[in-house]
Protein backbone atom coordinates (compact mmCIF):
# COMPACT_ATOMS: atom_id res chain seq x y z
CA UNK A 1 0.00 0.00 0.00
CA UNK A 2 1.41 3.36 -1.05
CA UNK A 3 0.60 6.83 0.22
CA UNK A 4 -1.47 9.07 -2.05
CA UNK A 5 1.31 11.70 -2.01
CA UNK A 6 3.50 9.27 -3.93
CA UNK A 7 1.09 8.12 -6.65
CA UNK A 8 2.16 10.73 -9.22
CA UNK A 9 5.88 10.37 -8.47
CA UNK A 10 5.66 6.56 -8.62
CA UNK A 11 3.89 6.69 -12.01
CA UNK A 12 6.35 9.19 -13.51
CA UNK A 13 9.30 7.17 -12.16
CA UNK A 14 7.87 3.96 -13.62
CA UNK A 15 7.53 5.57 -17.07
CA UNK A 16 11.11 6.87 -16.90
CA UNK A 17 12.51 3.52 -15.73
CA UNK A 18 10.65 1.51 -18.38
CA UNK A 19 11.76 3.95 -21.07
CA UNK A 20 15.35 3.84 -19.86
CA UNK A 21 15.40 0.04 -19.86
CA UNK A 22 14.14 -0.08 -23.45
CA UNK A 23 16.81 2.42 -24.53
CA UNK A 24 19.53 0.53 -22.68
CA UNK A 25 18.43 -2.75 -24.25
CA UNK A 26 18.44 -1.15 -27.68
CA UNK A 27 21.71 0.78 -27.61
CA UNK A 28 23.99 -0.70 -24.93
CA UNK A 29 26.29 -3.20 -26.64
CA UNK A 30 28.36 -4.26 -23.66
CA UNK A 31 26.49 -7.03 -21.80
CA UNK A 32 27.81 -6.14 -18.34
CA UNK A 33 27.11 -2.44 -18.85
CA UNK A 34 23.60 -3.21 -20.10
CA UNK A 35 22.74 -5.39 -17.13
CA UNK A 36 24.36 -2.97 -14.66
CA UNK A 37 22.40 0.01 -15.94
CA UNK A 38 19.12 -1.92 -15.93
CA UNK A 39 19.75 -3.08 -12.38
CA UNK A 40 20.54 0.48 -11.27
CA UNK A 41 17.25 1.81 -12.67
CA UNK A 42 15.29 -1.05 -11.05
CA UNK A 43 16.92 -0.38 -7.67
CA UNK A 44 16.08 3.32 -8.03
CA UNK A 45 12.43 2.45 -8.67
CA UNK A 46 12.33 0.13 -5.66
CA UNK A 47 13.74 2.90 -3.45
CA UNK A 48 10.95 5.23 -4.59
CA UNK A 49 8.37 2.54 -3.82
CA UNK A 50 9.71 1.90 -0.31
CA UNK A 51 9.85 5.61 0.47
CA UNK A 52 6.15 6.13 -0.24
CA UNK A 53 4.91 2.98 1.44
CA UNK A 54 2.05 3.45 3.88
CA UNK A 55 1.75 0.32 6.04
CA UNK A 56 -1.31 -0.21 8.20
CA UNK A 57 -0.67 0.35 11.88
CA UNK A 58 -2.33 -1.31 14.85
CA UNK A 59 -3.34 1.78 16.81
CA UNK A 60 -5.05 1.32 20.18
CA UNK A 61 -6.79 4.67 20.87
CA UNK A 62 -6.23 5.99 24.38
CA UNK A 63 -7.07 9.56 25.42
CA UNK A 64 -4.36 9.57 28.07
CA UNK A 65 -1.52 8.51 25.77
CA UNK A 66 0.41 10.37 23.07
CA UNK A 67 1.71 8.13 20.29
CA UNK A 68 4.66 8.73 18.02
CA UNK A 69 3.53 10.69 14.95
CA UNK A 70 6.23 9.15 12.74
CA UNK A 71 8.67 6.27 12.34
CA UNK A 72 12.26 6.97 13.29
CA UNK A 73 14.69 7.45 16.18
CA UNK A 74 14.21 9.59 19.28
CA UNK A 75 16.97 12.22 19.19
CA UNK A 76 15.77 14.81 21.74
CA UNK A 77 14.09 14.58 25.14
CA UNK A 78 14.34 17.85 27.05
CA UNK A 79 12.44 20.61 28.80
CA UNK A 80 12.19 23.70 26.57
CA UNK A 81 10.34 26.99 26.30
CA UNK A 82 7.80 26.73 23.47
CA UNK A 83 7.22 30.25 22.16
CA UNK A 84 5.06 29.89 19.05
CA UNK A 85 1.82 28.78 20.72
CA UNK A 86 2.08 28.07 24.45
CA UNK A 87 4.66 30.62 25.62
CA UNK A 88 5.60 28.36 28.50
CA UNK A 89 7.75 25.34 29.28
CA UNK A 90 7.04 21.96 27.68
CA UNK A 91 8.78 18.63 27.27
CA UNK A 92 10.12 18.30 23.74
CA UNK A 93 10.50 14.85 22.20
CA UNK A 94 11.96 14.82 18.68
CA UNK A 95 11.92 11.90 16.25
CA UNK A 96 14.38 11.88 13.34
CA UNK A 97 13.42 10.11 10.10
CA UNK A 98 16.03 8.76 7.73
CA UNK A 99 15.24 8.47 4.00
CA UNK A 100 14.43 4.76 4.48
CA UNK A 101 11.79 5.33 7.18
CA UNK A 102 8.05 5.52 6.51
CA UNK A 103 7.35 9.25 6.09
CA UNK A 104 3.64 9.36 6.90
CA UNK A 105 2.81 11.76 9.74
CA UNK A 106 0.04 10.54 12.08
CA UNK A 107 -2.00 12.30 14.76
CA UNK A 108 -0.38 11.64 18.18
CA UNK A 109 -3.71 12.01 20.01
CA UNK A 110 -7.38 12.20 19.14
CA UNK A 111 -9.22 15.46 19.69
CA UNK A 112 -9.86 18.88 18.24
CA UNK A 113 -7.29 20.65 16.05
CA UNK A 114 -7.02 24.10 17.65
CA UNK A 115 -4.00 25.40 15.71
CA UNK A 116 -2.44 24.70 12.31
CA UNK A 117 0.10 26.93 10.61
CA UNK A 118 2.67 26.66 7.82
CA UNK A 119 6.01 28.48 8.06
CA UNK A 120 8.29 28.88 5.02
CA UNK A 121 11.97 28.66 5.85
CA UNK A 122 15.42 27.21 5.25
CA UNK A 123 16.52 23.62 4.62
CA UNK A 124 19.16 23.07 7.28
CA UNK A 125 19.94 19.46 8.13
CA UNK A 126 17.13 18.14 10.33
CA UNK A 127 19.33 17.62 13.40
CA UNK A 128 20.62 21.21 13.35
CA UNK A 129 19.74 23.01 16.66
CA UNK A 130 18.03 25.87 14.76
CA UNK A 131 16.08 23.65 12.36
CA UNK A 132 12.99 23.73 14.59
CA UNK A 133 12.79 27.53 14.29
CA UNK A 134 14.38 28.35 10.93
CA UNK A 135 13.49 25.49 8.56
CA UNK A 136 10.31 25.12 6.55
CA UNK A 137 7.79 23.64 8.98
CA UNK A 138 4.18 23.24 10.03
CA UNK A 139 2.88 23.50 13.58
CA UNK A 140 -0.28 21.72 14.70
CA UNK A 141 -1.95 21.59 18.12
CA UNK A 142 -4.46 18.87 19.02
CA UNK A 143 -6.26 18.81 22.36
CA UNK A 144 -8.54 16.51 24.32
CA UNK A 145 -9.72 16.15 27.93
CA UNK A 146 -7.66 13.08 28.74
CA UNK A 147 -4.21 14.33 27.70
CA UNK A 148 -4.55 18.07 27.25
CA UNK A 149 -2.78 19.92 24.45
CA UNK A 150 -0.11 18.34 22.25
CA UNK A 151 1.84 20.36 19.71
CA UNK A 152 3.63 18.55 16.91
CA UNK A 153 5.85 20.21 14.35
CA UNK A 154 6.81 18.77 10.96
CA UNK A 155 10.28 20.05 10.02
CA UNK A 156 11.83 19.92 6.57
CA UNK A 157 15.47 18.85 6.28
CA UNK A 158 18.25 19.20 3.73
CA UNK A 159 16.55 16.64 1.46
CA UNK A 160 12.92 17.31 2.38
CA UNK A 161 11.57 19.91 -0.02
CA UNK A 162 7.86 19.56 0.62
CA UNK A 163 5.77 19.21 3.75
CA UNK A 164 2.15 18.13 3.39
CA UNK A 165 -0.21 18.91 6.28
CA UNK A 166 -3.85 17.76 6.34
CA UNK A 167 -4.74 19.22 9.75
CA UNK A 168 -7.16 22.15 9.65
CA UNK A 169 -8.40 24.23 12.58
CA UNK A 170 -11.55 22.85 14.26
CA UNK A 171 -11.28 19.53 12.45
CA UNK A 172 -11.48 16.25 14.35
CA UNK A 173 -8.17 14.40 14.74
CA UNK A 174 -8.18 10.62 15.12
CA UNK A 175 -5.21 9.12 16.93
CA UNK A 176 -2.98 7.22 14.49
CA UNK A 177 -4.72 8.51 11.35
CA UNK A 178 -2.75 10.22 8.55
CA UNK A 179 -2.18 13.90 9.25
CA UNK A 180 0.42 14.63 6.60
CA UNK A 181 3.60 13.59 4.82
CA UNK A 182 7.19 14.85 4.63
CA UNK A 183 9.04 14.05 1.43
CA UNK A 184 12.63 12.75 1.63
CA UNK A 185 13.81 12.80 5.24
CA UNK A 186 13.30 15.11 8.18
CA UNK A 187 12.06 15.15 11.78
CA UNK A 188 8.99 15.81 13.90
CA UNK A 189 9.01 17.56 17.28
CA UNK A 190 6.40 16.86 19.96
CA UNK A 191 5.75 19.37 22.74
CA UNK A 192 4.05 17.77 25.73
CA UNK A 193 2.79 18.96 29.15
CA UNK A 194 5.42 18.99 31.90
CA UNK A 195 3.46 16.46 33.94
CA UNK A 196 3.42 13.91 31.12
CA UNK A 197 5.20 10.64 31.88
CA UNK A 198 7.71 10.09 29.07
CA UNK A 199 7.82 6.45 27.94
CA UNK A 200 10.74 6.57 25.48
CA UNK A 201 14.51 6.99 25.75
CA UNK A 202 17.13 8.68 23.57
CA UNK A 203 18.09 6.69 20.46
CA UNK A 204 15.04 4.45 20.82
CA UNK A 205 13.38 3.48 17.55
CA UNK A 206 9.66 4.24 17.38
CA UNK A 207 6.77 3.46 15.04
CA UNK A 208 4.19 6.04 14.06
CA UNK A 209 0.71 5.32 15.39
CA UNK A 210 1.92 2.53 17.69
CA UNK A 211 4.80 3.53 19.98
CA UNK A 212 3.72 5.33 23.16
CA UNK A 213 5.71 8.55 23.60
CA UNK A 214 4.04 9.77 26.80
CA UNK A 215 1.19 9.08 29.16
CA UNK A 216 -0.62 11.33 31.61
CA UNK A 217 0.03 10.31 35.20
Amino acid sequence: MFHKEGHKIIFVTLVIVVGAIFLIDEFATNEWLRKGLMLAFLIFFLLILQFFRNPKRNTHPNEKQALSPVDGKVVVIEEVFEKEVFNDKRIQVSVFMSPINVHVTRYPISGNVSYSKYHPGKYLVAWHPKASEENERTTVVVENKGFGKVLYRQIAGALAKRIVNYATVNSNAIQGADSGFIKFGSRVDLFLPLDADIKVELNQKVRGGESIIAEMK
